[in-house]
Order: C-alpha cells, then sequence, then structure tokens
C-alpha cells in the first residue's frame, strides 16, 4: 500500500469540492430552494454539512505539531507500522477491524509533519466552502 498523506488528500477533496461549487452553485442554487420548499430536510442537509466543515476547521485549526520535538521519527515509525500491518493483514484476517483502527492512527500521526505546509490552504478552502454552503440557503 502506497503511503497515504491524509491531509494532503484532504486538501485536494476539498479543493475538489470547492472547485465544484465555484463552478455550479448558480445552477443548483435554484434547484435546492424548490427542493427546500418540497423536502424541508434538503436545507437540514446543508446545516449539517456545514456543522461538520466548521468541526473539521476546529480539529485543524487546534493541531498544532511545530512544537513537537521527534515528531519526524514517530512518523517514520508510524510508516513502519503501516508496512507491517500490509503484511500482516492477510495473515490475520480476523483482525481486520483492529488492522484498520491502528492503520487510521497511524495514517494520521504519519501525516502530521506536513499539516503545517497544507494547514492554511485548508482552512481557506474549509471557509470558501462554508460560504458556498450558505449561499445555497440564502
Amino acid at each position: 500500500m502506497a503511503e497515504t498523506n491524509l491531509f494532503e488528500e484532504l486538501k485536494d477533496v476539498l479543493q475538489d469540492f470547492k472547485d465544484f461549487l465555484d463552478a455550479n452553485v448558480p445552477t443548483i442554487k435554484p434547484a435546492i430552494q424548490a427542493l427546500a420548499s418540497l423536502i424541508p430536510q434538503v436545507t437540514d442537509l446543508i446545516d449539517k454539512l456545514i456543522e461538520l466543515m466548521n468541526s473539521l476547521k476546529t480539529e485543524i485549526n487546534n493541531l498544532d505539531v511545530s512544537a513537537i520535538p521527534g515528531l519526524s521519527e514517530v512518523s517514520s515509525f508510524t510508516t513502519k507500522i503501516g508496512t507491517f500491518l500490509d503484511t500482516a493483514e492477510s495473515l490475520l484476517p480476523g483482525q481486520a477491524g483492529t488492522i484498520n483502527d491502528v492503520r487510521s492512527v497511524a495514517n494520521v500521526v504519519t501525516s502530521l509533519p506536513s499539516l503545517d505546509e497544507v494547514k492554511t490552504e485548508i482552512l481557506t478552502l474549509i471557509d470558501a466552502i462554508i460560504a458556498h454552503l450558505n449561499s445555497l440557503k440564502a
């Protein structure tokens, strides 16, 4: 399995979502408003998405990895854990849940050193997406 950089992947997904909204808000806004008059839960869907975006923004904002000594070494350690898990997965099929839990945490830790590089971009993308989502309700 190739090493996944969680924060780069998050940035890419957010960029794709923002680009879609940039291009399509004028088209989907009237449709969303029409749907909301028929299915009021459409507005709840947008509100919950905004709430999730705000939660993600808070979590990213709270991650300050610049002062953690040895972070690079810990990242290398968790990369090795990922390699081990890739091998162990086929030998321990009954442990798939535990392996996936460990892999999830290891992927986050492995990606932490790159967070400072993309943190501002991620936060800017989240703000732009929230603005688009709010405009869909207006």
